[in-house]
């Protein structure tokens, strides 16, 4: 009975998944998106021509229907069906407003054809609410042009309802409570149409409580504070009468709102109303001047910062820019479910061990079969049965999980013979995606029961990610860096992307003047020199010592709390205060840089995972070699947050997760995540090349800022020694250095790394050696030291006399 039904299922499901498979067949979708484009464009212009031929067509369409072959002659462009349309959905309908009609068939045209010209949701909100307004609205006001068009501009159902409504509140209370609607429409329609009706709101009430304009003062706004840029309503000249510059930076008078949690209320303002005051700092004898603790006359409530209004019209990536794959294919059949579990059922038995009840639990590319054993059965006795059901079943990474957590079962994870492609797309638009009330929220893939499963980085706080080669491991820190990119604004959110192999993130690089941050004087967004890296991990350093100064002064613990209170125009920015965005570090081969640089990374990471979580800056760090002495127990204690994809043994796995399990799993994206305490298995969702190129495009082809975001700057301390460096020990490859860099003309480190495949530590030592020779000049932070040495002829002598030197000392 149970083969049966489970079948009829399987058959139901397939059915439906035809259906599905052919509506996401890209031949129906461009048929059915020309049909409803030809009979938008269709409507349109026989609406347009019912304004001139009503009065001819109105009577013969009205008498008969239009398939009849015997109507007198009609004058509308599109003929009788034209004639016919118009009459019911003008005359007989909507008036005027029935142009909402094409403009929806036009978006959903568009929508199916991927052409972003008319927002599918903007324009079904915008017309199934402004059609029957608009047709009341004109009916209302041009009831008595009854004769045009037959029913005047709001049509029979326009006239009718305006007719009713005066009838039940008069025209006074119809007018008024049309225009409520009117404005409310506007107002959640058209963004912009609230901040002018606020400003002109304003700007009127300021000329009536303050005929003589008087002059208020306020704190100047440094120009080198980031971040800060007052709105458009609050750019005011010393009169207070509206100043229009295009120089925002240059912008001298600034309002700050002061204002305490939504239920205080201050006691000359019980009624909760705007109120016009004048901030004056007070002297004081200390440093609590930096809490900004103003003395004022009333409260004001001049709207609260918003840190995207510098691009106000960007817009997120669409989802229609990524994939979505059809699981139809790969659904687990009865079939398969009824051998494995009478297979583990029958390798138990041959075991004398046996169960009371087993449970089926399907997902992407594994089934969980959960077994309930029999009273006295050893939990122990089980596990060890591992390989052995692992050959009854003949397949690759079983799993036992004994006991389930939080459950009185044993868990035995399986592989299904036809994995299923996890789609970004299906977890991106999942409600539990966009419904997310997280900082910083990741779309990791589904768990085994079909679920999306989504963490706060913000929570974690910072991620170790492990696997060997071709396990999945790029395309996780894909998904990571999608999942950022669909939820948080620029302003929000910067990224630093480390890339020592030079190409993985390569496609990143067009998000530079939106979402990355960077040195100021390096050239490329994207860092793939490893001097380079530690001057920017010692940079990150700066600016979390920089971010936690701020927080004291603000009196508060954390980004988010210190963000909220400058957003409430609590915390002037004349005091240095700033809107702090979020910065994420993504290390890619952290293996490498650990190989080159040793403890010169190991330590500033160190730093920042132990207390960069606070000032919102954040590390993702991944290898494809999880050895011990590359996740050292620096890394393991301040990361214990990890994710491992496949690996080779049992000792990897230990190494990323303090336990076994990443040995057994069976790759492609399959991986375990853990924040400290239990394992989750998740199927990763997967990402291509193709559309990480599409989002990255369609970010970077919009408004952006300047520059990328710049991070303090560093400059590598003089090195105190160098009247130590003992020249007569030079490094055998000295001379040859020496030569390299006057021939390229550039004091790079990393070039006498790469040129004598050396590591970095000796690379330095070689530049201070050539540094306290007088062959190149001090360091200058991140740039390329200078070369004092013009042409190899002048450095040939040199070097002959600085041997003679040491050979005769």
């Amino acid at each position: 009975m149970l083969k049966r039904f489970l079948h009829k299922m399987a058959k139901e499901v397939s059915g439906k998944r035809r259906w599905h498979r052919l509506w996401h067949d890209e031949q129906v979708k461009m048929i059915v998106a020309f049909v409803f484009t030809v009979i938008a464009v269709f409507l349109t212009v026989a609406f347009v021509s019912w304004f001139f031929t009503w009065k001819a067509d109105q009577s013969v369409a009205e008498s008969l229907p239009p398939s009849d072959h015997h109507t007198p002659r009609i004058e509308n462009w599109m003929g009788k069906l034209g004639a016919w349309a118009s009459l019911k959905l003008i005359t007989n309908g909507f008036g005027v407003a029935s142009f909402f009609i094409p403009l929806i068939l036009l978006a959903l045209g568009f929508c199916l054809l991927k052409i972003k010209l008319l927002p599918l949701g903007w324009t079904l909100r915008t017309s199934l609410a402004g059609m029957p307004l608009f047709s009341v609205v004109s009916g209302f006001f041009f009831g008595h042009t009854a004769g045009f068009l037959g029913n005047g501009l709001g049509g029979a159902h326009g006239v009718h309802m305006s007719h009713w409504l005066t009838s039940q509140v008069g025209w006074f209370g119809a007018f008024i409570l049309l225009l409520l609607l009117t404005f409310v429409f506007l107002t959640f329609t058209f963004a912009g149409f609230f901040n002018w009706f606020k400003h002109t709101s304003s700007s009127l009430y300021r000329l009536m409580k303050h005929p003589k304009a008087v002059q208020r003062k306020f704190p100047k706004k440094p120009a080198d504070t980031p971040g800060f840029q007052p709105r458009e309503d609050e750019k005011t000249d010393e009169t207070g009468n509206d100043k229009t510059d295009d120089d925002n930076t240059d912008n001298d008078d600034i309002e700050l709102e002061v204002t305490g949690r939504p239920d205080d209320k201050h006691p000359d303002d019980a009624s909760g109303g705007n109120v016009p005051f004048t901030i004056e700092k007070q002297p004081s004898s200390d440093d609590s001047a930096q809490n900004e603790e103003y003395k004022m006359d009333d409260l004001t409530a001049l709207g609260r910062f918003d840190p995207t209004l510098d691009l106000s019209h960007y817009r997120l990536p669409p989802l229609d820019m990524l994939k979505d794959y059809p699981s139809a294919d790969s659904l687990v059949g009865s079939e398969e479910l009824m051998n494995n579990k009478n297979k583990i059922v029958e390798t138990l038995r041959n075991y004398k061990i046996e169960i009371d009840k087993i449970k089926a639990t399907i997902g992407p590319t594994v089934t969980l079969y959960e077994i309930v054993p029999a009273a006295g059965v050893r939990i122990s006795k089980i596990k060890n049965l591992e390989n052995d059901i692992a050959l009854s079943l003949s397949a690759l990474g079983i799993r036992i999980i004994a006991p389930m957590p939080g459950k009185g079962t044993i868990g035995i994870e399986v592989p299904n013979m036809h994995p299923e492609i996890v789609a970004m797309r299906s977890i991106i638009e999942s409600p539990r995606f966009q419904n997310a009330a997280m900082e910083l929220p990741v779309a990791l893939g589904k768990t085994i029961s079909n679920e999306p499963f989504i963490f706060d980085l913000t929570k974690m706080p910072h991620l170790l990610v492990a696997g060997s080669t071709g396990q999945g491991k790029s395309v996780g820190l894909n998904a990571i860096i999608a999942s950022i990119l669909y939820k948080k604004h620029p302003s929000q959110v910067k990224l630093v992307m480390v890339d020592p192999k030079s190409v993985e993130f390569s496609s990143y690089e067009k998000l530079e003047h939106h979402y990355l941050a960077k040195l100021p004087d390096a050239e490329e967004a994207i860092i793939i020199d490893t001097q380079k890296v530690i001057y920017t991990i010692n940079s990150l350093c700066i600016e979390m010592d920089t971010r936690y100064s701020l927080l004291k002064d603000a009196g508060v613990r954390n980004i988010k709390e210190y963000n909220t209170k400058f957003i409430e125009r609590r915390l002037n920015p004349n005091l240095g205060h700033r809107f702090l965005p979020y910065i994420v570090l993504i290390i890619d081969e952290y293996a490498d840089l650990m190989m080159t640089a040793g403890k010169e990374i190991e330590m500033p990471i160190a730093r920042l995972a132990q207390k960069a979580r606070a000032a919102g800056i954040h590390l993702i760090i991944a290898t494809q070699r999880p050895t011990t002495n590359i996740i050292t127990g620096v890394i393991k204690a301040n990361f214990p947050a990890r994710i491992a994809f496949r690996v080779i043994s049992q000792i990897d796995s230990r190494t990323i997760l303090d336990q076994a399990g990443a040995n057994q799993l069976i790759g492609r994206g399959d991986l375990l995540f853990t924040s400290g305490g239990d394992l989750t298995r998740v199927q990763c969702a997967f990402i291509d090349t193709p559309e990480i190129e599409g989002i990255t495009q369609f970010i970077g082809s919009q408004q952006g800022y300047p520059t990328a975001f710049l991070l303090p700057e560093y400059s590598a301390e003089e090195n105190a020694e160098l009247k130590e460096v003992d020249l007569s020990k030079r490094d055998p490859i000295f001379d040859d250095a020496a030569r390299l860099i006057v021939v390229h003309q550039q004091g790079s480190t990393s070039l006498i790394q790469r040129k004598f495949s050396i590591g970095y530590n000796r690379a330095g030592r070689l530049m201070d050696q050539l540094e306290a020779a007088g062959i190149v000049g001090p360091n200058e932070g991140s740039k390329a030291r200078q070369v004092l040495f013009s042409d190899e002829a002048s450095l040939e002598k040199y070097l002959n006399r600085l041997a003679q030197e040491n050979t005769n000392p």
